[in-house]
């Protein structure tokens, strides 16, 4: 899959990923059940402790860190904003992974939307890291030719020549 291509897919995933986090923010702040088709877990998921961070609904948290990816994705297609988005999934996969964890061994129930979010964030950096490794959009040449760090393929022959001349080989 080509780096323009997979962009294209991640932004896609995140808009997914940001429409699920915004309804889930509206159900928390408009006091209402969550759709749920496995009983009461969503809502005993949703009204647990670990519902909230230090008083913030992990639904927002999760909106304003999909608005972050998002925005990561469509600025311009540079080492600084790939990191950043690799940085920003990272840290969602992470947190999601943490959420299910207390899902599984805390509250002893799966909410259906979490696990959903859980799956988005894990393709998503998943997708980051190969993006990041891809290098830019536009490059051109073999696997590896340029690099995250930016070095061109001349560049890193170059290298390579004058560490051998040096050595004497």
């Amino acid at each position: 899959m080509n780096a323009v291509v997979l962009r294209r897919v991640m932004i896609g995933l995140t808009a997914l990923g940001l429409l699920l986090a915004a309804y889930l923010t509206y159900v928390h702040y408009a006091g209402i059940k969550p759709a749920c088709t496995a009983g009461q877990a969503c809502i005993k998921v949703q009204t647990s402790q670990w519902s909230k961070l230090d008083g913030v609904p992990v639904a927002l948290i999760g909106l304003i860190g999909y608005v972050a990816i998002l925005a990561s994705l469509l600025a311009p297609d540079r080492e600084e904003s790939r990191l950043a988005t690799l940085g920003l999934t990272l840290i969602g996969f992470g947190f999601s992974g943490y959420l299910t964890y207390r899902e599984l061994f805390s509250i002893h129930a799966i909410c259906e939307e979490c696990a959903t979010s859980a799956v988005f964030l894990t393709v998503l950096f998943v997708c980051a890291v190969a993006r990041y490794l891809l290098g830019p959009a536009g490059a051109s040449g073999p696997a590896g030719a340029s690099g995250p760090a930016g070095a061109s393929a001349p560049a890193a022959n170059a290298a390579a020549s004058a560490t051998l001349s040096i050595d004497g080989q």
